[in-house]
């Protein structure tokens, strides 16, 4: 299992290490991990002058899985936009074609009243948001900035191609028919002619998966019924921007963005593997980060590129009883549970598996 980390900046290397100390006590009980180390995002500015150096992406290409923490933060801010922390990553995903990003939004029982929404609303949470990763407006071109009649003007372009689509599309229908066989897809093909195309698109695909019901939804009403009622959702697919809105959006039903892994995915099953949220650059070496997504990311790499879901799901059976034990990290805590650190609750989790 030849696995490359990438720490980055803010508290990825804090989250990071907790969940390589799980992955070591899985080495020392036989499982044959190979560990890597690379520098990506600010970093790796700081050392070699580029977000993502060619070590880096040599040692990338030769992984099977590559384990994730964070980019970004204010000290970069001043970077010129091609050389930014974030292209590191960008640039990881468009280079190894991970194309499609699976973000699960699932709500611990223990957790329901760390959720901002009633009890009633969320209990029992169990979604999956897939993202298309390497298209749409992040990466289409033309783009950029330039000064037109006397001002300047700011361009992007949202572009897809049929074949980016039909691909997606049949990893949002395979999903469905691994968990509760419906997939809602998410456009704005009332204005945009690129969201037309993704609608007929994933209608035509829908051919194939007879056994899976489809709906179709726009973007604003989609973000809306994720609020007001989130269960009616089973598995989401949708585009890069809109992906990344409504899986931020839906992490926030969980409790905290800090509870939710995520995974990104080439056509062969190698993926890169990440806790949803930020570097967090404020509360960065102070022991405070919560570690759990980046936990439950490694156990997601078990799944989904090792085939070792019997791993995975030792994994988050040892997350669910920290939980269940009332350990809690700051951004969870609440009455009547006990606060930890990073390394603390890395400790706890260590101990129930």
């Amino acid at each position: 299992m030849k696995i490359c980390v990438m720490p980055g900046d803010g508290i990825g290397p804090e989250i990071i290490g907790q969940a390589v100390r799980v992955l070591e006590v899985l080495r020392g009980e036989g499982l044959p991990i190979e560990l890597e180390t690379a520098l990506v995002g600010g970093s790796a500015i700081d050392a070699t002058g580029t977000p993502y150096p060619d070590d880096t992406r040599r040692l990338a290409q030769a992984a099977e899985a590559i384990l994730f923490g964070s980019v970004g933060g204010p000290k970069w801010d001043g970077v010129a936009r091609d050389k930014r922390p974030e292209r590191g990553l960008l640039g990881l995903r468009k280079d190894l074609e991970l194309f499609a990003n699976l973000r699960p939004a699932i709500l611990y029982p223990e957790l329901v009243n760390a959720s901002t929404l009633k009890p009633e609303v969320v209990a029992g949470l169990d979604i999956l948001i897939i993202r298309e990763l390497t298209g749409d407006i992040y990466f289409g071109e033309p783009r950029g900035m330039e000064v037109r009649a006397g001002e300047r003007v700011g361009f992007n372009t949202m572009i897809y191609s049929e074949s980016e689509i039909r691909r997606i599309a049949r990893v949002g229908f395979e999903s469905a028919r691994k968990r509760g066989h419906k997939l809602c897809s998410v456009d704005k093909m009332n204005v945009l002619e690129c969201t037309q195309l993704w609608r007929d698109v994933v209608t035509e695909v829908a051919a194939e998966y007879p056994d899976v019901a489809l709906s179709h939804m726009l973007v604003d009403n989609a973000a809306m019924q994720l609020v007001k009622n989130p269960k009616q959702f089973d598995v989401i697919v949708t585009g890069n921007i809109f992906g990344d809105i409504l899986s931020d959006e839906a992490a926030m039903l969980t409790g905290s963005i800090g509870m939710l892994p995520s995974a990104s995915l080439d056509s062969a099953g190698k993926g890169l593997y990440e806790p949803i949220h930020g570097s967090a650059p404020d509360i960065a070496g102070r022991n405070l980060a919560n570690p759990l997504a980046t936990i439950l990311s490694s156990a997601m790499m078990m799944r989904y590129t090792f085939g070792r879901a019997d791993i995975a799901s030792r994994i988050e059976t040892a997350v669910r009883k920290v939980l269940a034990s009332g350990l809690r990290t700051a951004d969870i805590a609440e009455p009547g549970t006990r606060s930890v650190g990073t390394r603390e609750m890395g400790d706890a989790v260590i101990g129930a598996l």
